[in-house]
């Protein structure tokens, strides 16, 4: 059984790692294609990518259920995609246009701010808040001054997004913790990438260039947006998280961050000034400390 949740950890730091680097494939996609075009063909990959994963998982299911039961399921499923979409629209789109203003370091780091923000929004859920998290959060709050609040007192604008979209990816969370417990977890990923493209492509041809040339262009890292960060990662994160404790899971996967900086810093040269690496440091202290207390649960 130790063999099995050490071997879940690995899993889910590789899921972590594939997520870091993306925000470099992110960053290198603007270079191409518009904000919401990448993410509509991003998130469309990404919906169709999980349909093999689908069918294999679902083979077994459909021999359980009755015919009955898996219509129901299909709509419940489609009905919670289309919510958990929406919300991961505003949260990727903030997330991407933010990637033209600021590093993928950073933008790694204050996105990560989710796991601080989802057992304090969950108090409006009335769910339980324990004091590590609070300690967690003034701890990341620092490292977020450091990293984001120059001298003069200002921030900048892609960072402003980045923390608008924290909190939405913080509400995602929430909806998916609920969500996940009716239906399929993987049909319902596929489901919300589906809505979530769709909503992407509906602004990208209102407001966007959209090209054939420059989607070809920035195939390589649609591609790994797609298919590596959204069917192979998510799928990694299912296994994984099936025998990881889920304080453990939590916590290799707030690696993400760290992950996106060493991308930002070995394939796009990315630097930051001595105070940044700091809030860096704070942030990752925070977002560990507001797990201690579910580490030392037996």
């Amino acid at each position: 059984m130790i063999s099995k949740e050490i071997k879940a950890v690995f899993i889910l730091l590789l899921t972590a790692a594939i997520w870091g680097f993306a925000f470099v494939a992110q960053r290198v996609g603007m270079d191409y294609l518009g904000a919401f075009t990448f993410n509509g063909i991003r998130f469309a990959m990404g919906s169709i990518s999980l349909l093999p994963v689908i069918y294999f998982f679902g083979k077994s299911s459909k021999l359980e259920n009755s015919p009955e039961r898996v219509d129901a399921d299909i709509k419940t499923t489609i009905k919670s995609g289309i919510i958990a979409g929406s919300i991961l629209y505003i949260a990727a789109s903030l997330q991407q246009v933010g990637l033209i203003y600021t590093t993928a370091a950073k933008a790694g780091f204050i996105t990560s701010l989710y796991i601080v923000l989802v057992p304090i929004l969950g108090i409006f859920l009335k769910q339980k808040t324990r004091s590590t998290t609070w300690s967690g959060a003034l701890t990341a709050a620092a490292g977020l001054y450091f990293l984001s609040i120059n001298e003069g007192f200002t921030i900048e604008f892609g960072d402003f997004l980045q923390i608008i979209g924290a909190f939405f990816w913080a509400a995602h969370i929430q909806v998916i913790d609920r969500f996940v417990k009716k239906v399929d977890a993987i049909k319902l990923s596929s489901a919300q990438f589906a809505t979530c493209s769709v909503l992407s492509l509906i602004t990208a041809f209102i407001f966007e260039d959209v090209n054939m040339s420059a989607i070809i262009d920035a195939i390589v890292p649609l591609l790994y947006g797609g298919i590596m960060s959204a069917g192979v990662a998510y799928t990694l994160q299912a296994v994984g998280q099936k025998y990881a404790n889920p304080s453990h899971a939590a916590i290799a996967l707030s690696m993400e961050a760290v992950f996106a900086a060493i991308g930002g810093i070995l394939l796009l040269q990315e630097t930051m000034p001595l105070r940044g690496y700091f809030g860096c440091a704070l942030m990752l202290a925070g977002m560990l400390i507001s797990q201690t207390e579910n580490i030392n649960k037996p």
